[in-house]
């Protein structure tokens, strides 16, 4: 397996940010990294290296308060300083707390959850009328699927018959406020993605393998069908005492903490 994009690489930068910056959000972070790192890694195509270019593929981060994890990755492709990430949520840094799309690699502002998949359906769409080849992957979380505009968006999909559309579910369980189960109970989200058209599959969302099989699988099937991807997830995965344990979704690092998590990390 390649290092480029390596896990504990973005959970180390998720990390350092999240304890220079003082701020939250790292257990959902932690749970998209294996995802981001397959993506970047073997599946998004920028020619020249430009997050910019118009042929580029997109990537909508929706569930946009995971954009630590993505940060990292852009770190890696080298549109983000390292002093940036060193400076997170600093006096001039241009990162911020949720998903910006004036940061280069960032494609949509998202934090309002609901709002960035159906902009990435309306990228699918105008990449299927210019007749490109580009493709869209917008990760989404299973708290956000709570969201009417999702549904809309996802009908609209299957009824335009995006077919370069794939849609990454983050499904770790859980919700700022609690587990999806006591919040709105999903059911099957894979039966309810097929319900409304798309091929659907569910993966274990850490095995990079199978996330990678999956994403070559379904990109070759161009049968009409929008597709999404059920990865099964845990939330801040990778560090033992955040994994399950939703008070780090608002829960800040502190000098003993900090250390704990990297010395995890390290011996991963």
């Amino acid at each position: 397996m390649s290092q480029a994009f390596s896990s504990t690489s973005i959970r180390r930068a998720v990390l350092s940010m999240a304890y220079a910056g003082s701020t939250v959000h790292v257990g959902c972070a932690f749970s998209i990294v294996e995802i981001l790192a397959v993506l970047y890694r073997n599946h998004l195509r920028y020619p020249d290296n430009d997050p910019r270019g118009p042929g580029r593929d997109y990537l909508i981060l929706s569930k946009g308060h995971g954009v630590m994890a993505q940060y990292g990755c852009l770190a890696e492709k080298g549109w983000v300083t390292r002093a940036a990430l060193d400076n997170y949520f600093g006096d001039g840094t241009p990162l911020k707390g949720l998903s910006d799309a004036h940061v280069p690699g960032c494609e949509v502002t998202a934090g309002s959850l609901g709002h960035g998949l159906p902009v990435g359906v309306g990228m699918a769409l105008a990449a299927q009328l210019a007749g490109t080849d580009q493709r869209c992957y917008a990760i989404v979380g299973d708290g956000e699927m709570n969201e009417g505009t999702m549904w809309e968006a996802l009908l609209f999909a299957a009824h335009r018959k995006l077919d370069n559309l794939t849609v990454i579910v983050d499904e770790n369980g859980f919700q700022a406020m609690g587990t999806t189960a006591e919040v709105m109970g999903l059911g099957s989200l894979r039966e309810k993605f097929a319900a409304f058209g798309f091929e659907a599959v569910d993966v274990d969302g850490h095995d990079e393998a199978a996330l990678d099989s999956a994403l070559w699988a379904l990109r070759g099937n161009r049968d009409g069908r929008p597709k999404a991807i059920i990865a099964r997830t845990v939330k801040g995965k990778g560090v033992s005492f955040m994994e399950h344990a939703n008070e780090w979704h608002y829960t800040r690092l502190n000098p003993d903490t900090y250390a704990a998590a990297l010395a995890e990390l390290e011996q991963a």
